[in-house]
C-alpha cells in the first residue's frame, strides 16, 4: 500500500529481537499499512522516548497541521492497531474476550524471566509457576480451537489479534528465551498440542502475513526441528 499525503504511516522503534514487539509487527503488516522499523542506539536513545523504553510506535498523519502520534507500552500498541485495523471484534465483551489473551501471555512471559535471576529453591518455586502458567495457557488455547470447530483459529474464520498474539507467545518463548534458558525451546514444544501447532500453521498461513513470514522465517518449521 502507498500512502497518499494524508494516510498514516507508522514507525515501530525496539531492539532488534522478537521481545515485545513481535505482536506489533504482525498487526502492522496484517494490515497492509506503510510502516518501518528504527532500532534506537541504546541507551543513548533513551531519553528521547516517552517512557524511557521501548517499544515505541509513532504514528505520523501525513498532514502538516497534525502532530505525529506517540504510543508507548507494547500492550497499548498491540490495543491500539488491533483495534484501528479491525483485528478484535466491536462489541466490547468479545474485544475484552480477546485482549484478555494477550495479557495471559504476557503474565506466563513474566513469569519466566522471573525466575532466570534466582537459585536454589527460589528458583525451582518460580519456575514451576511458569510451568504452571504454561500449562494453563495452552489448555485455554486448545480449547478455544476445539470450539472453534478445529479451523485453526481461536476465534471465527479470519485472523484476529487473538492468534497473532499466541503466535508470538509461543514464538518468543521457543526462539527468544531459549537464549536465557537453554531448556524452555524443548520444554516448550514438547507441551504444543496438535490444536496449538494448527493454529500456528494457520496463522503462519495466512496472506495477509505473507511478508511477514517471508522476511523473519517460518516458525512453524522452527518448532518442527528436534
Amino acid at each position: 500500500m502507498t500512502a497518499d499525503n494524508t494516510t498514516p504511516t507508522y514507525v515501530l522503534r525496539y531492539f532488534d529481537i522478537i521481545g515485545l514487539a513481535e505482536t506489533s509487527r504482525m498487526l502492522l503488516t496484517a494490515a497492509k499499512v506503510e510502516w518501518t522499523e528504527e532500532h534506537p542506539e541504546w541507551p543513548q536513545e533513551k531519553p528521547n522516548q516517552p517512557f524511557g523504553h521501548l517499544p515505541v510506535l509513532v504514528e505520523k498523519s501525513g498532514a502538516e497541521d497534525e502532530e505525529d502520534f506517540v504510543l508507548s507500552e507494547s500492550g497499548s500498541i498491540e490495543r491500539y492497531l488491533a483495534r484501528k485495523f479491525n483485528f478484535v471484534p466491536t462489541d466490547n465483551k468479545q474485544m475484552a474476550r480477546h485482549e484478555q489473551l494477550r495479557d495471559q501471555h504476557l503474565d506466563a512471559i513474566i513469569a519466566f524471566f522471573a525466575q532466570l535471576s534466582l537459585v536454589d529453591e527460589a528458583k525451582k518455586e518460580k519456575r514451576e509457576d511458569f510451568d504452571v502458567m504454561l500449562d494453563k495457557v495452552i489448555e485455554i488455547h486448545t480449547a478455544l480451537i476445539r470450539k472453534n470447530d478445529d479451523c485453526g483459529y481461536l476465534f471465527g474464520e479470519e485472523l484476529t489479534f487473538a492468534d497473532m498474539s499466541a503466535y508470538a507467545f509461543y514464538k518468543l518463548l521457543v526462539m527468544y528465551a531459549v537464549t536465557f534458558e537453554a531448556d524452555v525451546a524443548p520444554f516448550v514444544k514438547d507441551k504444543i498440542t496438535p490444536e496449538v501447532l494448527n493454529l500456528l500453521r494457520t496463522v503462519e498461513s495466512d496472506p495477509l502475513l505473507h511478508e511477514h513470514v517471508e522476511k523473519k522465517g517460518s516458525f512453524v518449521a522452527h518448532v518442527l526441528t528436534e
